[in-house]
């Protein structure tokens, strides 16, 4: 590889806290932010993601959350901002908003009319790409899915997309370590300086000695630490050191990642309570939250990785 990676390392997409009446709760927020930015090894922050519950935020509640980060944060981490819409010309319009407020990157999800079969037709995603980056100088972050999701890009299309000069890293939450290595070497084949970020959680050690770039995970509002601190510890060659802390990850992992899978984030809010890190987890509809059974679950994994003391 030539060049200089844009992003690398562990970098958290954090979770967004709602005050009762679902309004921003700005002040743990705040909290939130501020606890990621202060972890050794974080140098950027994911705004505007699944964790953040970017579906139920309309575009100025996106810019205002960016706004939010960007003054708490802004001067010790950079921000990069989720494009979340099955519109190509709105994704282009939430860039420049995301420009406006202060990003220094985007992560682009895929539109889930890819899933009507536009892994068959990767000039799709080409343009999708192009048109964000006309409307924007911001480097891209490509968000890869599960291919069993039917939205996920071929490896030959990520590295079709590899070629566009603003695509600077690639978020794989392809979900499998075959799928994973395959979009790793095809990344690596067009000589870009393109980061692979893993967002394989569930294994994110198996990730890391792979050769991944670095993460960004939704996990890592809670364990940014612990993510960073392995990331040094594979690079460093330390495996056994690595292979401690993915057991302390472990049963956060099994307790966040359990059935149905839609509530990890809501599990994740319960974990920052517990850690004393914001006060209530409160989730915008029409996501629920968990009952006070998984409370307990979420209580006991905290304790079993070190995070909480008894």
């Amino acid at each position: 590889m030539t060049g200089t990676l844009r992003f690398q390392g562990a970098i958290p997409a954090n979770l967004l806290p709602f005050n009762e009446d679902l309004s921003f709760d700005e002040v743990n927020y705040r909290r939130h932010l501020s606890w990621l930015a202060d972890v050794d090894g974080v140098d950027a922050i994911v705004c505007n993601g699944h964790a953040a519950e970017v579906s139920s935020l309309n575009r100025e509640e996106r810019r205002r959350a960016l706004a939010i980060a960007a003054d708490a944060v802004g001067d010790r981490v950079e921000l990069i901002s989720g494009i979340y819409t099955d519109n190509t010309l709105e994704a282009a319009e939430l860039a420049k908003d995301a420009r406006a407020e202060g990003a220094a990157g985007l992560l682009v999800f895929p539109p889930t009319v890819f899933m009507w079969g536009a892994r068959l037709r990767p000039e799709m995603a080409v343009v999708h790409f192009e048109t964000i980056a006309e409307a924007t100088d911001l480097p891209l972050i490509v968000f890869e899915y599960p291919p069993a999701i039917g939205i996920g890009y071929a490896p030959e299309t990520l590295a079709r997309l590899a070629e566009i000069d603003q695509v600077v890293g690639v978020k794989d939450w392809s979900n499998d370590m075959v799928a994973l290595e395959a979009n790793l070497r095809a990344l690596r084949g067009t000589g870009r300086p393109v980061a692979m970020l893993s967002s394989y959680t569930m294994s994110m050690f198996g990730s890391y000695v792979l050769g991944a770039d670095g993460s960004i995970s939704g996990m890592g509002s809670v364990t940014a630490d612990l993510h960073a601190e392995l990331f040094r510890a594979v690079k460093a060659g330390d495996l056994d050191a690595g292979r401690q802390l993915n057991d302390r990850l472990g049963p956060l992992v099994e307790v966040f990642y359990a059935p149905p899978f839609v509530d990890m984030h809501n599990r994740m809010k319960e974990a920052l309570v517990m850690l004393g890190r914001i006060d209530k987890a409160v989730v915008r509809p029409p996501l629920r939250r968990i009952g006070d059974e998984e409370r307990e679950r979420i209580r006991g994994a905290l304790l079993r990785s070190g995070l909480l003391l008894p």
